[in-house]
Formats: structure tokens, C-alpha cells, sequence
């Protein structure tokens, strides 16, 4: 009996002539097309969301725009004292808003512009500020109000002892600013670097939380070039118009600080004719003037003025900074009020916040650096 062959089944063998055949054809084109264009449009919704009679908005998950991000990028945004939340990070340190912005979280929960307890008020406030050719100048107030009196931390003395601290360098180390503003006490004093990137944002989170802000002006060091503090730095050889162009880059970068304290500035504070310069732009802007006590023996300008009497962390070492801190505390006592300034560095942080926090129990008062400023 003859036996049928079964046939079998493979899948067709295509050579180069044959795809040429199906690439070229007519009908595949037009129903390649339409796939393709069907494929783009569910990709484009599945991104931008659905199309409706608004514009389209982005729609990317914040893993999906972090996923190349460096390993530790989390924790070196985390702040000292809970999770961080990143979007309000991303509105909150944006550039220079003149005005509040609507759904700001000021503090850890809820919407609005609530900032938190013992805030001082959002700037800039009305009248006390004019447009510069970089930004924001501040500006003294058709009826006398000054910067100074508006933005700094208002005080009342308890009649104990006065020690006052001003913590700088802050702005450039995201996580040395967050610990900075998050865990010291309000009454701290802090100063921000104007070539920090987000440095509006920064003085809005530094006043959410109670504290006074200075910004630093670069100055001229002895050792300069070697040590350069930057290209807006203010020298002791400039001329009058010279040194008030500069002045106005660095004022025009951000408001809501009472006002000005040097970063460096040893062979400028030696200059009378520079620091007069300097004092008097000041001056006619309403701000005060809080030296590291490189100007302690300046006199003039007619602008509020302190000097701290010595640098809390000019030797890094936690004993070497409880050893300043007491210093502070013997001076408060035998001259009722001292001033001291330090870095943020962690180990500075860290002592401040653990020193300020008993400073009540030991008998003297916390007090903002514009407590201490007088006019000379």
C-alpha cells in the first residue's frame, strides 16, 4: 500500500530580492504608515497624557528623570530632619521670584503659603525695593523704612547676657544649608554666598524658618590673586564707581537680607577710601554691615555696624570649637554681649546646634547679629 507523503511546514526563506519586493510595495507603505502613526499617538498619550482642549502637559515620572542621577543624589538632598520633598524644592529655589507664588508649602505639610512658625514675613515687602540692571536692588522707603529694620529678626533683650553667632559660606553645599537652616536655632544668624545657585530661594527658606539673613560681599584679601573670591570681587585700588557697579551685581542677586557681611576682605577693610566707598553705596541702600572681625576697627559709613570678636572654627576640631563657644559665653558675661562667626561646616553645625540649644540654661540669651549692630 502506497503511503501519502505529509507535507511539511517551514517558515519562507527571504533573500534580499524578496524584501526589496515587500519594502517597495505599495499597500505596505500606506499600512506601515498607519501603525507607525497609531504607535506615536499612543506614545505621545501614554507621555503627555490625553489630549484635550488644553495644552498638553508632560507627565514624567520622577524616577524615569532621575534614573542616570549619580548613586547618593538622594541622600545628599535629604534634610536633617525628615524626607525631602523634591518638587517644592524645584519651585522654592528657583531664581529671584519678586512675589509669592501660589501653593507653596512652607512647611512639612498642607498647601498655601504657610510658612512656619515664627516666620519672618516673605520678601521683598512693598517700597523697599527698585529694578537694577541685574535685578532687585533694595532701596530705603519714601517714608524712612529701611532694609535693615524690616528684615532683620526682631529682638527683645530679657537683661541676661547677649551672645549672637553668624554662620556662613551657606548656598553653595545643598545639604550644609538644609542642616544649616533646618536644625540651628532661629536666632542664628546666617549669610549666604551671592554666587549660590537659587539664592532668592535659599533667603525664602531661611525666613520660613525664623532666621535673618546677611549676604556676602567678596573682598579683596591680602593674598590676593592666589586667594581670588570671585569676579565681582570689590578692590581695595577700584575706584568710587567702580566699587558701587560690583556692589549692585552682588545686592541685585537676591532680596530679604538686612544686610551685608565680607567673605575675605583683609587688604579691602585696610583701605579707607574702599571701605568708605563701600559703606556709603551701603548706606544709601538702607543695609547694615557685619564684619568676621576683619573691620573691627572701622569707623564711618554711617550704616549699622558689628564685628564678630573671634572665629568659631578657625581650627576644625569639636574641642577646639567648645573652646571658642566658652569663650563666647566669658565675654558675653564680662562685657554683656558677644558676637562670634563660623562656616558651615558639619562639625560646626553640629556643636552650634548642640551648644545654642542649652545656652538658656546656662543664663545668657541667643540673639540675632542685628541686635549687636550699632552705628559708629
Amino acid at each position: 500500500m502506497a503511503m501519502t507523503a505529509i507535507p511539511r511546514f517551514s517558515a519562507p526563506r527571504f533573500g534580499a530580492a524578496q524584501l526589496r519586493a515587500i519594502a517597495t510595495s505599495r499597500y505596505l507603505g500606506v499600512g506601515g504608515a498607519a501603525v507607525l502613526l497609531a504607535a506615536t499617538l499612543a506614545g505621545l498619550v501614554s507621555v503627555l497624557g490625553p489630549m484635550t482642549a488644553t495644552a498638553p502637559h508632560m507627565k514624567i515620572p520622577l524616577s524615569a528623570a532621575l534614573r542616570h542621577a549619580p548613586t547618593g543624589w538622594r541622600e545628599a538632598l535629604s534634610p536633617a530632619n525628615g524626607p525631602l520633598t523634591i518638587t517644592e524644592d524645584i519651585v522654592r529655589l528657583s531664581e529671584r521670584p519678586l512675589a509669592p507664588l501660589a501653593g507653596i508649602t512652607w512647611n512639612s505639610g498642607g498647601t498655601g503659603a504657610r510658612p512656619v512658625a515664627g516666620a519672618l514675613p516673605i520678601a521683598p515687602l512693598p517700597g523697599l525695593y527698585a529694578p537694577g540692571p541685574g535685578g532687585p536692588l533694595p532701596i530705603i522707603s519714601p517714608d524712612g523704612h529701611t532694609p535693615f529694620d524690616a528684615y532683620k529678626r526682631p529682638f527683645v533683650a530679657n537683661g541676661r547676657p547677649k551672645i549672637a553667632l553668624i554662620i556662613g559660606g551657606l548656598g553653595l553645599n545643598a545639604r550644609a544649608t538644609r542642616q544649616a537652616i533646618e536644625t540651628l536655632p532661629p536666632e542664628i544668624t546666617l549669610s549666604f554666598a551671592p554666587y549660590a545657585e537659587g539664592l532668592q530661594g535659599w533667603i525664602d527658606e531661611a525666613r520660613a524658618h525664623g532666621h535673618e539673613v546677611l549676604l556676602e560681599t567678596p573682598m579683596e584679601p591680602l593674598d590676593y590673586p592666589d586667594n581670588d573670591p570671585g569676579p565681582y570681587t570689590l578692590m581695595a585700588d577700584g575706584s568710587q564707581p567702580e566699587i558701587v557697579k560690583k556692589l549692585e551685581w552682588v545686592l541685585s542677586r537676591a532680596t530679604g537680607y538686612y544686610g551685608l557681611t565680607n567673605y575675605l576682605g583683609s587688604r579691602f577693610l585696610g583701605s579707607p577710601a574702599a571701605y568708605q566707598a563701600f559703606a556709603g553705596a551701603a548706606a544709601g541702600r538702607g543695609l547694615g554691615f557685619i564684619d568676621d572681625g576683619s573691620g573691627a576697627k572701622l569707623t564711618g559709613g554711617a550704616l549699622p555696624r558689628a564685628s564678630a570678636e573671634r572665629v568659631v572654627d578657625d581650627q576644625l576640631s569639636q574641642s577646639a570649637i567648645d573652646q571658642q563657644l566658652l569663650a563666647l559665653e566669658s565675654g558675653a558675661m564680662q562685657r554683656g554681649q558677644a558676637m562670634g562667626a563660623g562656616f558651615a561646616y558639619p562639625v560646626t553645625l553640629d556643636k552650634v546646634a548642640k551648644w545654642a540649644g542649652s545656652l538658656s540654661d546656662r543664663g545668657f540669651q541667643l540673639a540675632p547679629a542685628s541686635a549687636l549692630a550699632v552705628r559708629r
